[in-house]
């Protein structure tokens, strides 16, 4: 969908509210996010959008034979070229449709990676899209190929039987897969080693995570001074960005800006941004940012924590996690009240604005206390190859004594739950 930015593509963005769906969100806030993906493509014009009630998917056509024509004669009317379903689109129905409305069809998984290609900046990004790109497009070849290629060797004793196109394109696929994944794992080496390098530095790190659009990126630039891309739109940011920034205590910190999640992120970008995400579970404090003024906030929260159970961000690190309630400018001055009351409440807990400011001096200072945990004091038996994390303990300043034993050496340490956990990864 490129070509001249002034030239764009009309679509139509359609929510399929299908009543037998499990975890089934109140449409209208469905649409409303479909129509704000949608619009993140610079080359859409959105043309109208509709919400259409279905009992159950059909497994033909999607839609009602009755619904198929009746939005034909829509889209014919309205000059669209493209149809945006919100939703899971088979390869048959993704086919039959655009046969008899005769525009371009893209489901939700497709809409998603389009801006993912659109937005990857990093050469990891750029090589995960592809990937993912990829793999989504390996589950779309269902073409009604019908012809055999012609074998080369003429009787056919050579060569073996003749191949239809989908397998030869098929094949295609795979191998481009196999070649990406290369690519992949010597960038994700390299981006280990940097990781590596971090850990020795006696930085903490603190992840942003949250819905997609819910101000992680202004939250960022609020804390860090940084010029990170900040627009109001879905996946304004998809590479992730470090910075350090001196927290009131004198403690330097390294704050690292992540991808936004989705509800229904498509499984291959989930597999394919798992790299990226891994940053998070390098994290010492993760802060859990959400759009407190969007109506499904809750419903919003509970995809982002889907999300990080599934990249292995489990309970017992809860202890390590802030929220932060976002854009309470946004709020009506009734609303406001409850919400700051409910956070002041929890002092895991924190109502702010990224735009205006307001409560990031309290939020900062939780950043620093969670980092500065009281301290413990343990006992740590390192054997003589452990050179490396015996140096560590020394460059931290938490060694209070050092006995040599017969296999090497028992430290005992005073130090942070973060320190504790920086010490379990190295």
């Amino acid at each position: 969908m490129s070509g001249d930015p002034g030239d764009k593509t009309r679509a139509f963005v359609l929510h399929p509210d299908i009543q037998s769906a499990p975890r089934r969100r109140a449409a209208s806030h469905s649409l409303d996010e479909a129509v704000a993906l949608a619009a993140a493509l610079d080359q859409i014009e959105v043309a109208g959008a509709a919400v259409v009630p279905l009992p159950r998917a059909r497994p033909g056509y999607l839609f009602g034979s009755g619904k198929v024509d009746e939005l034909r004669a829509r889209f014919e009317q309205e000059g669209v070229e493209l149809v945006l379903i919100d939703g899971p689109v088979t390869p048959v129905q993704q086919r039959n449709l655009e046969k008899a409305w005769k525009v371009k069809i893209l489901d939700r998984t497709g809409l998603i990676l389009e801006i993912f290609a659109d937005r990857a900046r990093t050469r990891e990004g750029v090589l995960q899209v592809e990937l993912a790109a990829l793999s989504y497009q390996r589950t779309r070849l269902v073409r009604a190929w019908t012809h055999l290629e012609r074998q080369r060797g003429g009787l056919g004793f050579v060569g073996g039987p003749g191949e239809t196109q989908i397998e030869a394109d098929r094949r295609a696929i795979d191998e481009q897969i196999v070649r990406l994944r290369r690519q992949l794992a010597k960038v994700a080496k390299t981006r280990g080693l940097h990781r590596a390098a971090r850990r020795k530095v006696p930085y903490p790190v603190v992840a942003l995570v949250g819905y997609t659009n819910a101000g992680k990126s202004t939250i960022f630039n609020r804390l860090t001074g940084a010029g990170v891309v900040a627009r109001d739109m879905l996946f304004a940011t998809l590479d992730p960005t470090m910075r350090a920034i001196r927290l009131p205590s004198g403690q330097d910190v390294i704050l690292s800006d992540t991808v936004g999640f989705i509800s229904d992120l498509p499984t291959q970008l989930v597999a394919a941004f798992r790299a990226t995400l891994e940053e998070v579970l390098d994290a010492d404090l993760i802060l859990h940012v959400r759009d407190i003024s969007h109506p499904e906030t809750e419903e919003q929260a509970a995809d982002v924590r889907d999300i990080l159970d599934a990249l292995g961000v489990t309970e017992d690190r809860a202890t390590a996690m802030i929220e932060v309630w976002n854009k309470i400018d946004r709020l009506a001055p009734q609303d406001r009240a409850a919400v700051e009351a409910a956070a002041a409440r929890d002092d895991q807990v924190f109502a702010v604005s990224a735009l205006t400011g307001e409560g990031t001096a309290p939020l900062l200072a939780a950043i620093d206390g969670a980092l500065a945990a009281p301290a413990r004091e343990a006992v740590l038996q390192l054997s003589h190859g452990d050179g490396r994390r015996r140096a560590w303990l020394y460059d931290q300043g938490v060694v209070e004594s050092e006995r040599q034993t017969e296999d090497g050496q028992e430290l005992t340490v005073r130090w942070s739950e973060a320190q504790a956990r920086r010490f379990e990864k190295l």
